[in-house]
C-alpha cells in the first residue's frame, strides 16, 4: 500500500482519524460560533443604554420626517400624500435658495475666524504664559454658557444707539453701523457672536493637538536655525492637521445647523437677510403650517450637510498628516 493510501486510511486503514478530526473540528467551529453570538450578546447589552435613546430621539424622528415631507400637513389636518413634490418646491424656490445662501455666506465668515482666533488662543497658551489655566478657564466658559444668554448678551453689545461697540467706535471718530438692524450687517453680527462663544472650543481641541507635538522635534528645528515662522510652517501645522481636520469638519456641521443665535439676535431679519435654512424650517412648520416642506427642507439639509462631510473625508489624505 502506498504512503498516501495509509495516510488517508489512517493507522488501520479504517479512515477513523479523519473522521475524527471532522468531527473536532465541527465541535470547535460549533463553539466559536456560540462564543461570537455570546460576545455579540454582551455587546449588545451594554450598548443599549446609548441605543435606545438614539434610535428613539435620533433615528426614529428622521424616519418619521422622511415619510412627512411626502405628505402635505399643516399640522392638524390629516396630511395628504403628494409623493415628491415638497422636494420640487424646494427646489425652485427662491426663499430656500436664499435660506442656503445666507447659510453659506455664515460658513465662510465663520470658519476662518473661529479657526484663526482658537488657532492663536492655542499658541498662546501652550506657550510659557502666567495664568495659563484660569485663562483657559475663561476662554472656555462661553463654550458652557446658554447661547440665548450669548445672544441678547450680543444684541445689546452691537445695539445701534446704546451699544458698547458702537460707543467705543465714536470715541476715536468711527461711525458704527446698524449691525442686527442693517440688513447688510446683520450676517456679520451672527458670525461676530458665534465666533466669540466658540473660540474656547477650537481652543481646546488645538491646544491638546500642539502639546502632542514631541518637544524634540521643534527643538531640533530650532538648533538648525529654523525661525517661528518656519518652525511653526513646516512643523506645527502639518502635526497638527488631524486636530485642524476635527476641528473643520465639527464646526462645518455646525455652521449648517446654524439656528440658535439667528433666532435670538434677528429672528432672521431685517427683510430676511439672516433667514437660514434651520430657521426657515421652523418659519414653514411653526408659521406657515408647512410641516410637509419644512421635513423635506430637512433632509435637503441632512443630504447637503452628508455630502459636504464624504467629501472633507475623503479629502483628507491629501493634508491630513497622522504619522
Amino acid at each position: 500500500m502506498s504512503t498516501a493510501s495509509l495516510t488517508e486510511a489512517g493507522p488501520g486503514g479504517s479512515g477513523v482519524a479523519p473522521a475524527r478530526t471532522r468531527a473536532t473540528d465541527r465541535a470547535g467551529a460549533t463553539r466559536r460560533r456560540r462564543g461570537g453570538w455570546r460576545r455579540a450578546g454582551w455587546i449588545l447589552l451594554f450598548l443599549l443604554p446609548s441605543a435606545l435613546p438614539l434610535l428613539a430621539f435620533t433615528l426614529a424622528p428622521m424616519v418619521q420626517a422622511a415619510w412627512i415631507s411626502l405628505h402635505e400637513w399643516n399640522l392638524i389636518s390629516p396630511m395628504t400624500w403628494v409623493g415628491l413634490d415638497n422636494y420640487t418646491h424646494l427646489l425652485h424656490d427662491p426663499a430656500t435658495r436664499a435660506a442656503f445662501g445666507h447659510t453659506l455666506q455664515y460658513i465662510v465668515g465663520y470658519l476662518p475666524l473661529v479657526y484663526l482666533g482658537g488657532l492663536g488662543l492655542a499658541l498662546a497658551l501652550n506657550s510659557r504664559l502666567h495664568g495659563r489655566s484660569l485663562l483657559r478657564g475663561v476662554y472656555f466658559l462661553p463654550v458652557v454658557s446658554s447661547w440665548i444668554v450669548v445672544a441678547l448678551v450680543w444684541r445689546w453689545l452691537l445695539n445701534p444707539s446704546v451699544g458698547v461697540v458702537n460707543w467705543a467706535l465714536a470715541l476715536v471718530g468711527v461711525d458704527g453701523p446698524g449691525w442686527w438692524t442693517d440688513p447688510a450687517w446683520s450676517m456679520p453680527s451672527i458670525i461676530l457672536a458665534s465666533a466669540w462663544k466658540d473660540l474656547g472650543f477650537v481652543m481646546v481641541i488645538l491646544l491638546a493637538g500642539l502639546q502632542a507635538i514631541p518637544g524634540d522635534v521643534l527643538e531640533a528645528a530650532r538648533v538648525d536655525g529654523a525661525g517661528w515662522w518656519r518652525r511653526h510652517w513646516s512643523i506645527v501645522l502639518p502635526l497638527l492637521s488631524p486636530s485642524t481636520f476635527f476641528v473643520l469638519v465639527i464646526s462645518l456641521i455646525n455652521g449648517f445647523q446654524v439656528f440658535d443665535q439667528v433666532y435670538a439676535m434677528t429672528g432672521g431679519g431685517p427683510n430676511a437677510s439672516s433667514e437660514v435654512v434651520v430657521l426657515r424650517v421652523h418659519a414653514l412648520a411653526f408659521r406657515y403650517g408647512e410641516a410637509g416642506n419644512a421635513a423635506a427642507l430637512s433632509w435637503l439639509l441632512f443630504a447637503v450637510i452628508l455630502v459636504v462631510t464624504l467629501i472633507q473625508v475623503r479629502g483628507q489624505r491629501r493634508w491630513v498628516n497622522y504619522a
